[in-house]
């Protein structure tokens, strides 16, 4: 059964969280992305907190910004290291040692759990990325790709002062398109996964705030370079924020449409002790296409197989 509480951190932020399990046991962690929250793991909480399945403590937050997490107001409040701060301080509160068995992120989750790897890597034994780029290959491609470029020029939507509005004009209707990879749910059908109920809780989230989430994007300079904004083009990166020596799963989605397979290439320089899991056939929402099979690849992970 899922559980929900509000947990405040020392240095002031309340982080909104869904839990499941005992919290004596080890850790489980899952960090969402955007457009999303933290009800999008419900049902990897109710698993891993099965005893059979390793009778894990299982904790999704939403970040800061999202559903009823503390929201600051100024962008720069969701400047990647705070943000990592908020994470790292919530592991160290409702672990008994202060370390997860692991961290497991999806999207701007990801970003955030790449950070929390590389610096804090007491933190956790081991870390999961599904369809997240590691920042090293993600700047390569941004300030040399053109393919890339393009795949992620909704980023500069989304920093525009105006985002929050045109994203919830007409039932969200921006929204829906993310998560049909572009489609018009509403002219070629929603896919399966995305059921009225489903929708629902996404509408919840929505509704309750959507500046969090543009801010995330509007504080990070990792972003398409335009004519008047250098962005990533002016950006570099000190090899200590880029190496994880965690053992690692990456299971990458090979039909994303904004994250391509590019970004995976030359990953094993910046995370030496890797397993890379491509799955043809599956898009960047492939925790809900393919449930079974991502909670299957990450019981294996988690069990030394």
């Amino acid at each position: 059964m899922i559980q929900t509480r509000l947990l405040t951190l020392p240095h002031g932020i309340t982080l909104s969280c869904r839990m499941a399990g005992d919290p004596t046991r080890p850790a489980l962690m899952f960090l969402h992305g955007f457009p999303e929250a933290a009800f999008v793991w419900d049902g990897l909480l109710e698993h891993f907190a099965q005893p059979e399945n390793g009778g894990y403590f299982c904790i999704a937050p939403n970040l800061r910004g999202f559903e009823q997490s503390s929201a600051p107001a100024e962008s720069a409040a969701y400047r990647p290291k705070y943000v990592v701060q908020d994470i790292a301080a919530l592991i160290a509160q409702v672990t008994s040692g202060g370390q997860l068995e692991a961290l497991i992120a999806h999207d701007w989750g990801g970003a955030v759990a790449w950070s929390v790897a590389a610096t804090l890597p007491q933190r956790m034994k081991k870390l999961v990325i599904i369809n997240s780029p590691h920042p090293g290959t993600f700047l390569r491609e941004l300030q040399h790709s053109p393919s890339q470029q393009a795949s992620s020029a909704y980023m500069n939507f989304l920093i525009r002062p105006d985002a929050e509005n045109l994203l919830a004009e007409d039932d969200f209707r921006r929204l829906w398109q993310f998560l049909t990879n572009g489609k018009d749910p509403q002219a070629s059908g929603a896919p399966a996964w995305l059921t009225e109920d489903v929708k629902n809780q996404y509408r919840a989230v929505w509704r309750a705030g959507l500046t969090g989430g543009c801010n995330l994007y509007r504080a990070s300079p990792l972003r398409p370079p335009r004519p008047h904004d250098p962005a990533a083009a002016a950006v570099t990166l000190p090899p200590e924020l880029l190496t994880v020596m965690l053992p690692t799963l990456v299971l990458w989605a090979m039909d994303d449409i904004a994250l391509p397979p590019a970004l995976i290439d030359g990953l094993e320089a910046y995370v030496p002790n890797m397993q890379l899991q491509k799955i043809p056939g599956a898009s960047h929402w492939i925790v809900h296409e393919r449930p079974a099979l991502v909670a299957r690849l990450l019981q294996d992970f988690l069990s030394g197989h």
